[in-house]
């Protein structure tokens, strides 16, 4: 959100995680700055990311459960991770095995495909590269073959051009032949009387002859020029045959054959691949039945331990005032092996008596959301790895009883996570090891909202304040009370 009159807002966020891959001496900067324009800058330790790379980021580092917050835990993907965490030692010696073959099953899978292993793909495959080599084969193309049918072709598209050309110019040559030879006669008649003309009545006489060789090249020329409708369409069939694989198989005829080679390999190739993947099928049937076994036995781990995840749930529920309310691990048969094995996993809830129990995405109340997320993250605190926590007003419309019980289990979640809470219950204040003030100011026609860490004088008055509405002698004494035994 921007504030109105401004052009941008800027957050920045100071994360110490000397864990994670991201943390620079341990520390994490993570910034967001939106501009009115639309534009937005994201970065974690300076570095330029999108929005969803942020995103992905932060889900794994902040959870927050509020009365509109799509958490984590709603999201089924991950619910067998929280289950088989909840499980321990006891499913994840199996789980490292079956991780380790699934990998290998993953392997053995590619390979067949790139082998072509299923026998409908192996053929679909065959049939096609058989009508391409069979295509090309039948063509019988010769290197060269295109520039000479091209020649060809244009001299029948310029038959008449030629033509003309030709027989224009051996009429030229034979009018020339003609007019040399009255000057030879000429000059015949002077030559004995100085040796200078003799000399240019021989320069003469060997011009003829030249001009009559080339005269009968000529004659030759026009002699050789026909035309053949029949040839000149064969011609044209020819290139566009040469065309249309060379559109398909490439650039010139020698890629073509280069590739037709290629296509004799790979079908020998093919052929030949039987006994290797009947190898590969052999071993993964046998890696199937091994998996098939450790998963039933993970089955049968989760299938117990999530009875008693329900048990712990209910327990909490019921101390959260939802006594009707029924937490279900369900379990369901994937169709193929997974990472996890062949367990599908899903969280229910049924949160009134004679209610079907409904996916936890499904429940619609904001407060009873609230607790159903507090008493799942009280049971799962030891193996939920998200560090941070954020509960926003989660004691909404619960009763003073029910307020202490949820100040209970948010601090006992506050022992392995680090729990920032928004509340208006002074049971729950007070519980925090560290407290806050937020309020809203107005000056000068405009409304900003301030935070103040407290001292421990004003925790006591803000406890009282909120319990009373109004800072009692009998209202300090009893915030005196609620942070003593808090």
């Amino acid at each position: 959100m921007i504030r109105k009159g401004e052009n941008h807002s800027f957050v920045e966020l100071n994360l110490f995680l000397p864990e994670n891959e991201n943390a620079v001496d341990g520390n994490i900067i993570v910034s967001r700055e939106i501009y009115s324009n639309g534009r937005n800058s994201c970065k974690i330790n300076g570095r330029l990311v999108t929005v969803s790379e942020l995103k992905e980021f932060m889900n794994s580092v902040i959870d927050i459960h509020g009365q509109n917050d799509n958490q984590k835990i709603l999201n089924p993907t991950y619910h067998i991770n929280y289950l088989d965490d909840f499980c321990g030692e006891k499913l994840l010696n199996e789980y490292e095995q079956y991780k380790n073959m699934f990998y290998k099953y993953k392997s053995l899978n590619k390979d067949l495909k790139e082998n072509l292993g299923d026998d409908k793909e192996k053929q679909r495959k065959l049939d096609l590269l058989q009508y391409e080599f069979e295509e090309i084969d039948k063509a019988n193309l010769k290197v060269g073959e295109e520039e000479s049918l091209n020649e060809k072709r244009n001299l029948y598209v310029n038959y008449e051009k030629i033509s003309v050309g030709l027989n224009e110019t051996s009429r030229n040559v034979d009018e020339s032949l003609e007019q040399i030879n009255s000057a030879i006669r000429a000059l015949d008649k002077i030559e004995n009387l100085d040796e200078r003309y003799s000399q240019k009545s021989a320069e003469l006489k060997n011009i003829y002859y030249e001009l009559e060789e080339y005269a009968r090249d000529m004659s030759d020329l026009n002699s050789d020029m026909y035309f053949d409708e029949n040839e000149q369409n064969e011609i044209e069939e020819r290139l566009d045959l040469i065309f249309s694989l060379k559109r398909k198989y490439g650039n010139s005829i020698e890629e073509i054959l280069e590739y037709k080679n290629k296509i004799e390999t790979e079908i020998n190739r093919i052929n030949n691949l039987d006994e290797v993947n009947q190898k590969i099928k052999n071993e993964l049937h046998e890696l199937e039945q091994e998996m098939n076994k450790k998963a039933e036995l993970m089955h049968t781990i989760r299938a117990n331990v999530s009875n008693i995840l329900n048990d712990k749930i209910n327990k909490e529920l019921s101390d959260l005032e939802m006594p009707n309310a029924k937490f279900k691990v369900a379990i369901h048969r994937a169709r193929e092996f997974t990472k996890r094995g062949l367990d599908e996993i899903e969280f229910f809830i049924s949160t009134n008596l004679g209610e079907d129990a409904k996916p936890l995405s499904k429940i619609a109340s904001g407060g009873e959301m609230s607790r159903i997320m507090l008493a799942i993250k009280t049971v799962l605190a030891n193996t939920d790895s998200t560090p941070i926590l954020i509960f926003d007003e989660i004691d909404a419309g619960i009763s003073g009883k029910a307020a202490k019980s949820v100040g209970q289990k948010l601090k006992l979640i506050g022992n392995n996570h680090q729990v920032i809470c928004i509340t208006h219950q002074p049971s729950i204040a007070a519980r925090g090891d560290e407290n806050y003030f937020i309020s809203k100011v107005t000056d000068n026609q405009r409304t900003r909202t301030q935070i103040k860490k407290l001292k421990e004088e004003e925790v006591i008055n803000e406890i009282a304040r909120i319990s009373n509405g109004d800072i009692t002698e009998i209202a300090l004494k009893h915030a005196m009370e609620l942070r003593k035994s808090a």
